[in-house]
């Protein structure tokens, strides 16, 4: 998942008090689309949006009129072959990353330092020269301009079906209309691109889709529902990560999960776990079948007259009840293993009237975690999944090395992991860093706290992975608050620092944040005395003991 640890893309620079939802076009992105368009990629470009042909045309006619501009194609397209990824997603990926950093031609130059680029935009930087010679050499914005109203209609045509998206999802939730926050949802089309391709980037609040339309004269021209599970990480995230401290009680669930064909992000991240099977359970809740939905007769004279309707009403629930069960029994096969219970949790709310706001503590917090890791050992998993836009992989992330000894971890087997650590420690090749931040997780686990700070400070100096790094302050700064006496000021200056160190996922910064507003207090263990709730969820067990019957899943 992409992020930035410093400024917004230009894409997604906002005044503030403007739309918190925005459907938008951008010339750099277009600018990019067009180079690759020019170099070879042709993906279904037979079921493209009349206008990409158009674009074709207009670059060949210039490119056959000037040697100049052939030679700056051939010097781009060779950049293009050079750098090319092993999967046709990712390869034109990083190309899309990249364009939501550049300001607009003709500079085409990126609106933050190198450094701070998204790896895989950073990847392929070294084009924008090239591209800016062969933009100038077709008169690429000439271009632009002569088909900006094709693309103003193309926007016109997404606009309606996605504001009535986003409604419906918020009337579901009972959400209030958004509006700017500091948080912005981004839609950008552009249709020089595959319309079977759904890129997707969250860069700090920012979250960005990239869709293309496609040919079609009437219905939807992108993919809604890919536009609206964006639209629900958007919406959910924020509520399950400000949650966060709950999440230790939820990290079972990861046992569960290992031999399921998911990314190992999601293997070894309980929140995002929780989140994706949260929104699963609100897509299959919402879930509208193939057939025509039974319409009511505008003239009744008697009960007799409604009758018909009654028994084409009771039909279509049915069936749609059946479809939404097997779409979540589908989900858990997949490895979304608490969408059911999650989807039962959604009824509750239905029958109560509240929105996910005021319900999602008393999930979380309801939840058995015992029962739900037991279902997920049940579950035969399937052998793949679909592709997801958020994470696309060329093929399932192979576990090895020190993402095999954090998965002994998760399992409970501390001597698998040490025993790995430590091989990777001798290995001069190895990754010393993140095999020392394990073994001093190990150390802590066992009570060893002060072998445990020594192993977090080796680590400081072995490794230069910000997340290994981070969360090393992290542990560091919770050692200081467990000291006897706690040394607040050395404890409050270590989770500055991880924040510092800009890993910007939101479990990283939220751990660091929460250091710095209230002396760490360790996970209670079974016979320790249950402290009180936080204020956000006062009325909530953190145990879980006090609700988990009341919001536990039917069998």
């Amino acid at each position: 998942m992409d992020t930035t640890p410093t400024q917004r893309p230009r894409a997604a620079q906002v005044e503030a008090g403007g739309a918190a939802v925005t459907l938008e076009d951008s010339e750099p992105l277009f600018d990019l689309a067009a180079a690759l368009n020019a170099c070879g990629y042709d993906a279904d470009l037979d079921k493209s949006a009349p206008v990409r042909a158009k674009v074709r045309a207009d670059m060949n006619e210039a490119l056959q009129a000037s040697d100049a501009a052939r030679t700056s194609r051939d010097a781009l397209c060779g950049y293009i072959a050079r750098h090319r990824a092993n999967d046709m997603g990712l390869d034109v990926g990083q190309y899309v990353s990249l364009a939501l950093y550049l300001s607009p031609p003709p500079e085409l130059t990126p609106n933050v330092s190198e450094l701070d680029l998204p790896p895989q935009a950073a990847a392929v930087v070294n084009v924008l020269p090239l591209l800016r010679t062969f933009a100038d050499a077709v008169d690429l914005h000439f271009i632009w301009v002569e088909h900006r109203a094709e693309y103003e209609t193309l926007l016109r045509r997404v606009h309606d079906p996605m504001t009535q998206m986003i409604l419906a999802t918020n009337i579901y939730l009972h959400m209030p209309v958004s509006t700017y926050d500091g948080r912005r949802f981004l839609v950008l089309i552009e249709p020089m691109l595959s319309s079977n391709l759904t890129n997707a980037r969250i860069y700090g609040t920012d979250y960005i889709t990239i869709t293309s339309p496609d040919n079609r004269p009437e219905g939807d021209p992108v993919r809604m529902e890919e536009i609206r599970h964006i639209y629900l990480h958007y919406i959910v995230e924020p509520m399950v990560y400000s949650r966060s401290e709950a999440m230790e009680r939820i990290q079972p669930m990861l046992r569960g999960v290992q031999d399921a064909p998911l990314e190992f992000f999601y293997k070894s991240d309980v929140e995002a776990l929780l989140t994706e099977c949260l929104i699963k359970a609100i897509e299959a809740q919402t879930f509208v079948i193939a057939a025509p939905h039974p319409k009511k007769p505008n003239i009744v004279r008697s009960r007799a007259d409604l009758e018909p309707y009654d028994t084409a009403m009771l039909a279509y629930n049915s069936e749609t009840a059946l479809e939404r069960l097997r779409l979540v029994d589908s989900d858990e096969r997949q490895g979304w293993t608490m969408t059911g219970y999650f989807y039962h949790a959604l009824d509750l709310m239905a029958k109560t009237g509240d929105g996910l706001r005021d319900e999602i503590a008393p999930m979380i917090y309801g939840m058995d975690v015992g029962g739900e890791e037991h279902h997920a050992r049940q579950i035969m998993f399937v052998k793949e999944v679909p592709s997801d836009p958020l994470h696309p992989s060329p093929r399932p992330h192979t576990v090895q090395g020190m993402d095999l000894a954090e998965l002994d971890l998760m399992k409970g087997d501390d001597d698998g992991a040490a025993r790995l650590a430590d091989k990777e420690m001798l290995a001069p090749d190895g990754d010393h860093g993140r095999a020392q931040y394990i073994l001093a997780r190990i150390d802590l686990m066992h009570g060893d706290a002060e072998k445990a700070q020594e192993g977090f400070q080796s680590t400081l100096k072995l490794s230069k992975d910000p997340r290994t790094l981070a969360w090393s302050h992290i542990y560091l700064g919770r050692l200081y608050d467990m000291m006897l006496p706690p040394d607040r000021n050395r404890a409050i200056a270590e989770y500055k620092t991880a924040l510092e160190v800009r890993d910007s996922r939101p479990d990283t910064k939220l751990a660091a944040e929460s250091g710095v507003a209230k002396p760490f207090a360790p996970p209670q263990r079974p016979g320790q005395v249950t402290p009180k709730p936080s204020d956000d969820d006062k009325d909530f067990d953190p145990t879980g003991k006090k609700e988990k019957e009341q919001y536990k899943p039917p069998q």
